[in-house]
């Protein structure tokens, strides 16, 4: 599912990152020792040094077991049955590849760009998953799923609560403007938006999804 997932992800974007997330995914031992705060069933773990970035991703043990039937069924019946927790994986994934391909452009990524991005990568996950008849009214669903019905941990700090309820924000304003191509079923022009995006660094990238059409 990982890969699957990581394929998805390049295919939306038009990218191609050597490094393979599946690769990369370490043990809750090893997230410990390597400075996982424990509070998420997915955490990618940064290090940088010497001018070189080195990757780990944790995947809670629970959380791969309760996807591991869908692994080569379709996925339409994951997003029914397990939305969370496909949405989970797919944000451990998001961080990985992003994290990965601005490294290779030699940039760096702030953490309120690397959670805005990941909440838009499980929009378009998801959304284009359901490409077809009936995509309008399951991309509305999926808008107040993912942006409206959001709780947040009690033991997160000020500082990351304010992160994410802005990249929530940030993200849903720039999902709830796709709409148009999705209602329009204008798929070329989505990936296009998606794409632009995506290659938007640092603060073009929050102002452009801060945009009111």
């Amino acid at each position: 599912m990982i890969g699957r997932v990581q394929a998805h992800l390049e295919a939306i974007y038009g990218i191609t990152c050597e490094a393979r997330a599946e690769g990369f995914v370490v043990d809750t031992e090893a997230a410990v020792l390597l400075g996982a705060t424990g509070r998420a069933e997915e955490e990618l773990l940064v290090h940088e040094g010497d001018g070189e970035l080195e990757l780990a991703l944790y995947l809670a043990p629970a959380l791969l077991r309760r996807l591991k039937p869908y692994e080569t069924g379709p996925v339409h019946s994951l997003l029914e049955l397990e939305l969370d927790g496909f949405c989970q994986l797919a944000e451990g994934v998001s961080h990985f590849v992003y994290v990965a391909h601005t490294a290779t452009h030699g940039r760096t990524v702030s953490l309120l760009e690397l959670e805005a991005q990941a909440e838009v990568d499980k929009f378009a996950l998801c959304l284009l998953h359901r490409w077809g008849d009936g995509v309008g009214g399951w991309a509305e669903e999926l808008l107040r799923r993912l942006f409206d019905r959001v709780s947040y941990r009690e033991q997160l700090s000020e500082a990351e609560r304010w992160r994410y309820q802005q990249a929530n924000r940030l993200s849903r304003n720039f999902c709830s403007r796709l709409m148009g191509h999705v209602v329009g079923r204008r798929l070329e022009r989505l990936l296009s938006d998606l794409r632009y995006a995506y290659r938007l660094g640092a603060e073009a990238k929050l102002r452009h999804f801060a945009q009111v059409s």
